[in-house]
């Protein structure tokens, strides 16, 4: 790495400040509402192991003494942000996470996993069944749990950019990406404020991807087995898998590893006596659990004026025809690059597909454009072209997460008599959208004209 950043960022000063904020971040654990003053040292005390754990996965990622000096200031700053939210107990959490948790901790822990109990999968309810055992209030448990998937996510987003990076020796974009991770404003409200856990699947996909671009495509495959084993979400960005298996940079028989990893996490909540039907139809009972076309999402829903009647059976048809052609199409070029897909379209090709599937896609929610957020940051830091795309996708994002969480719409437009609730922010995820596209188009050009000379 390029030693002229130490002129800007002093490592001993940015180790001191790091240091400080981390020490601030346990200050104000040990003052948390909920549990004892032991609890409070608990939360604090693993807190802090989670910091010192993403150092460990700079260290590991081959980052010297200095390096990890300047990093520890973000990291600490981005524990602090954390530390703060955890006292914060959302709708969902009073309404759903509490209630699982109180019915592992009532019925036995793992072994009421057999029984009916939330609209998560398998995987997820593991980890309620072992917190069920720990006197730590669960509301910071979750959010722990979440946070260190955050950490994850951090470093899966490292290796991301350095990936797409690798000809630019001394680059200091993998570094930036992993501070601008934990510090991106939706990854620390939807966990440690929130308390959902999109990180997991999101760290999941993105570590997914790096191994992609890397070359390791059963890993790669593998991990996006266990994303899907956590969450449904992370079927937007799988089609990319599809086209990777077109371009010829993934073979058929690597597939299989998908089903593979599925089955194995699931595995545990069958032989603990769940119906196997139960738990394969989750996804189902989800999909048919919320009827609004949008959830606050900023889709292509939200340019319907508010209120009006219509087909909603044909707007959602419509909506997953266009979401399935545009998959189809992303997996048409595949075909057609075969042999040539490199690394920057395949990046492309995936902020498309994390894009525009929820846009298109009826009944989404406001957290579930988080693989946008994750991958037009990795596209922005890896080059600053992109930067305007990330914007437009975080931007977008955030004020969807403040339309839910602040119960109240950011900016209503009225225009033609029509009125429009979060007219805004569906045309910035729109506009991004567009850039993602040109930027693809523009890449494959680029790409044939240079197989031409």
């Amino acid at each position: 790495m390029d030693k002229d950043w130490e002129k800007y960022l002093p490592p001993t000063t940015c180790a001191a400040l790091g240091l400080a904020l981390t020490l601030g971040a346990a200050w104000v654990c040990l003052g948390l509402d909920r549990g004892t003053a032991a609890d409070g040292v608990c939360v604090a005390c693993l807190l802090v192991l989670l910091a010192l754990g993403a150092l460990a996965l700079l260290r590991l990622e081959g980052y010297g003494r200095d390096t990890l000096g300047v990093m520890l200031f973000p990291l600490g700053a981005a524990m602090l942000a954390r530390a703060l939210c955890l006292d914060y107990a959302s709708g969902d959490y009073n309404s759903f996470l509490s209630g699982w948790y109180q019915y592992f901790r009532l019925n036995g822990g793992f072994a009421a996993i057999a029984g009916s109990v939330g609209d998560y999968n398998a995987p997820y309810l593991y980890f309620m069944a072992a917190i069920s055992y720990l006197d730590v209030p669960d509301l910071y448990l979750i959010k722990l749990f979440s946070i260190l998937w955050d950490v994850l996510l951090a470093w899966g987003c490292l290796r991301l950019v350095r990936s797409l990076v690798r000809e630019r020796q001394g680059s200091a974009a993998p570094l930036i990406v992993f501070g601008a991770a934990l510090l991106l404003p939706t990854v620390v409200l939807n966990g440690a404020y929130w308390g959902q856990c999109d990180a997991i699947y999101g760290a999941l996909a993105v570590h997914a991807a790096a191994l992609a671009l890397e070359g390791r495509s059963k890993s790669s495959v593998a991990l996006m087995g266990v994303a899907f084993a956590f969450k449904l979400q992370s079927i937007f960005v799988l089609p990319l898998w599809g086209v990777l298996w077109l371009a010829g940079r993934v073979k058929f028989r690597e597939l299989w590893v998908f089903p593979l990893a599925y089955l194995a996490m699931i595995a545990p909540a069958a032989a603990l006596g769940k119906p196997l039907g139960e738990i394969v139809g989750v996804y189902f009972r989800q999909m048919g659990e919320y009827p609004r076309l949008t959830l606050n999402a900023p889709s292509v829903y939200q340019f319907i004026p508010y209120k009006m009647a219509l087909d909603e059976q044909l707007a959602s048809r419509l909506g997953i025809l266009a979401a399935g052609a545009l998959v189809l199409a992303l997996l048409a070029l595949g075909f057609w690059l075969r042999g040539r897909l490199d690394r920057t379209a395949a990046m492309a090709a995936a902020v498309v597909l994390c894009i525009g599937v929820p846009f298109f896609l009826p009944h989404m929610h406001e957290r579930y454009f988080f693989l946008a957020d994750m991958f037009t940051l990795c596209w922005a830091c890896a080059d600053r072209r992109r930067a305007p795309a990330a914007v437009l996708v975080c931007g977008s994002s955030l004020a969807s997460y403040c339309v839910y969480l602040r119960l109240k719409y950011n900016c209503v437009v009225r225009l033609g008599g029509g009125v429009f609730v979060m007219g805004l922010e569906a045309l910035a995820m729109l506009a991004a959208l567009a850039l993602a596209l040109l930027a693809l188009a523009e890449r494959v050009r680029n790409m044939t004209k240079e197989e031409r000379a």
